[in-house]
C-alpha cells in the first residue's frame, strides 16, 4: 500500500486510509526503536532539510531523530541564524537549500499555508511541521497513534480537546484526524477561545470542563497560546485556571479512568497541575516517544510515494 499524496501538508487533504497506513507503519517502527540497534537503512540515499522559522523543541528533535534512525542525511536550518534575518524570502531560502540537492523539506512556519505555497513552487516533498494557527498534522497523527495504543481502536472513542481552540493548530488537525478514524470530539474552553461556527466541523462545543470530562474517554489539554494573542481573551491566567484547569480535585469529582494528553509545552499550574501531568493517567511522555515512530512512518511512506 502507498499514501495517496506525495506531501503531508495537513490532515484535511489526506484520507482515513492514509491515516490507517501511517499508524500501522508506525507500529513496525516502534518495534525498531525498542531494539538494541535502533537504526534502519530505509532512507540511506535521501537528504532531508529541517526548516524551522518558529521555535520548537519536541517536534524538531523528534523529526531529526526519526530521520537519523532511518539513515537519512540531515540538514538543520534555523531562521534566527540565517539570511532570512537579512530579508531573504521563503522561496529564495528554500531554492538555495534545494540547489544543494535536498529531497525532502520538513517545515515549521508562522504563516498559515506556507507549506502549501512551497509545494507548488519546488520539486521537493514537503512535510508540514506546523503552519501558524492552521495545522500540525504530525502531532495529530502521533496523538491518534497514542490513543489507539491505549484503547485498541479509535472508532467510537470520545475525545475532549480543552483550552485555546482558536489559536491551536493541534486542535484543528486532531479534529480532522479523529473524525476520519470514527472518534467523537468535543471542544471545551472559554467562549472567547472557541471559534465561531466550529460546530460546522461536526464537533460538539462545551464551556463546562467537568461536564466535558464526564463525557470523555480522553482529554487533550492545550496550553493558552499567549504568543498568538494580541488582545486579552479572558481576564487573567488565574481566572482561566479556576474554570479550566485539570487538577486532582477535578479528577476526584469525575471519578473515572480518564486518559490525559498534552501536546506540549506544558504550562504547569495553568491548564494542568504537575500532579496530574505526572500521574499514571497521563500518557504525555508516551506521546513524545510515539512521535519518533510516527514521524519515521511518515518519512518512509512519503519517500516511497515520490
Amino acid at each position: 500500500m502507498a499514501l495517496s499524496t506525495k506531501h503531508l501538508l495537513g490532515i484535511k487533504p489526506i484520507t482515513g486510509e492514509d491515516i490507517q497506513l501511517i499508524l500501522d507503519t508506525a507500529d513496525n517502527f516502534k518495534e525498531v526503536l525498542n531494539r538494541p540497534i535502533k537504526k534502519v537503512p530505509s532512507l540511506r540515499d535521501i537528504t532531508i532539510a529541517n526548516l524551522f522559522f518558529e521555535n520548537s523543541t519536541r517536534t524538531r528533535i523528534s523529526f531529526e531523530l526519526a530521520e537519523k534512525r532511518l539513515s537519512a542525511d540531515v540538514v538543520n536550518f534555523s531562521a534566527a541564524a540565517s539570511s532570512v534575518k537579512k530579508g531573504e524570502t521563503l522561496l529564495d531560502t528554500v531554492k538555495n537549500i534545494l540547489a544543494m540537492k535536498v529531497d525532502m523539506v520538513v517545515m515549521r512556519h508562522p504563516m498559515p499555508g506556507a507549506p502549501v505555497f512551497l509545494s507548488r513552487h519546488i520539486p521537493a516533498q514537503i512535510i508540514n511541521a506546523g503552519d501558524g494557527t492552521h495545522e500540525h498534522p504530525t502531532q495529530a497523527l502521533l496523538d491518534a497513534f497514542s490513543l489507539r495504543e491505549k484503547f485498541g481502536e479509535l472508532k467510537g472513542l470520545k475525545v475532549a480537546i480543552v483550552g485555546d481552540i482558536t489559536h491551536s493548530r493541534v486542535a484543528l488537525s486532531n479534529i480532522f484526524a479523529l473524525q476520519k478514524m470514527g472518534a467523537e470530539v468535543t471542544v471545551c474552553g472559554p467562549p472567547t477561545l472557541i471559534p465561531k461556527h466550529i460546530e460546522s466541523l461536526g464537533v460538539k462545543v462545551s464551556y463546562n470542563l467537568e461536564e466535558t470530562l464526564r463525557w470523555a474517554d480522553a482529554a487533550n489539554m492545550l496550553r493558552i497560546q499567549l504568543e498568538r494573542q494580541n488582545i486579552k481573551f479572558f481576564p487573567s491566567l488565574r481566572d482561566y485556571s479556576l474554570q479550566y484547569q485539570l487538577n486532582e480535585e477535578m479528577l476526584a469529582r469525575i471519578d473515572k479512568p480518564l486518559v490525559i494528553m498534552h501536546p506540549g509545552p506544558i504550562n504547569r499550574g495553568v491548564e494542568i497541575t504537575s500532579e496530574v501531568a505526572d500521574s499514571d493517567q497521563a500518557i504525555i511522555l508516551d506521546q513524545v516517544e510515539n512521535g519518533v515512530a510516527v514521524r519515521m512512518a511518515i518519512l518512509y511512506l512519503l519517500a516511497g510515494a515520490k
